[in-house]
């Protein structure tokens, strides 16, 4: 059984600043009316490099003040992150790349899937954007959590173990969005079980993109 996605639907009827759908952005809305034209320039690659560019630099100071909790981070996951995580080690955009061309690590996506809205009729068609990530990588969806339940902790310690081959001293990458907690979380849970090369890549798909590298169309890891 597949993991719970989470809704990135642009007509959801709700959003809870709670919720990790939260997580894809203003950026994954593509609703029509009088302001689509205005969406539509924002939504160019060049001004979208731009913003986030800003953003990243406007963000440093802000996520040096970001303590680590003593455990994990439970909820509001779109938010300003520390720069440090305890177990593993901190890459920019640049160590990153290195780190993908040199190849031999497992690059690991947490960002959260779609699931359907609830209150989408059920003979409604629904098709949920496309999600592109760091090429190579295992796209496990939710797995940075604070809390798992058991069947989403198996689904995380059996691709884990499978993607490094059973070896604690392998080399692994965590990443999600720019701002994303559920890396961190990914990261310090991994180094918790007794990894001991591990990763946080905390630009993410934003940082990567930004620099125009690489980008690969996704799909969720099913369960085993």
């Amino acid at each position: 059984m597949a993991p719970p996605h989470q809704c990135r639907h642009p007509q959801a009827a709700t959003r809870n600043h709670r919720d990790p759908a939260r997580l894809r952005g203003a950026t994954a809305k593509r609703t029509g009316g009088a302001h689509q034209p205005v969406r539509a320039a924002l939504a160019t690659p060049a001004l979208r490099r731009l913003l986030l560019g800003f953003a990243l630099l406007t963000n440093v100071g802000t996520n040096a003040q970001v303590p680590e909790p003593e455990g994990y981070r439970m909820d509001d996951y779109r938010a300003p992150t520390p720069q440090t995580v305890a177990g593993g080690t901190v890459l920019d955009t640049d160590a990153a790349h290195k780190l993908w061309e040199n190849g031999g690590a497992v690059w690991i996506d947490v960002l959260p899937a779609p699931r359907r809205p609830a209150n989408l009729p059920a003979l409604a068609l629904w098709m949920p954007l496309p999600h592109r990530d760091i090429p190579g990588s295992i796209w496990l969806p939710d797995i940075g959590r604070g809390a798992l339940s058991l069947e989403l902790e198996g689904y995380f310690r059996h691709h884990l173990e499978a993607a490094s081959a059973g070896r604690k001293d392998a080399a692994i990458v965590f990443y999600c969005v720019a701002d994303c907690w559920m890396s961190w979380n990914a990261a310090k849970r991994a180094a918790t079980w007794g990894y001991t090369r591990v990763y946080w890549y905390p630009a993410g798909t934003d940082g990567w993109e930004a620099a125009k590298l690489p980008m690969a169309d996704a799909e969720p890891t099913p369960a085993p």
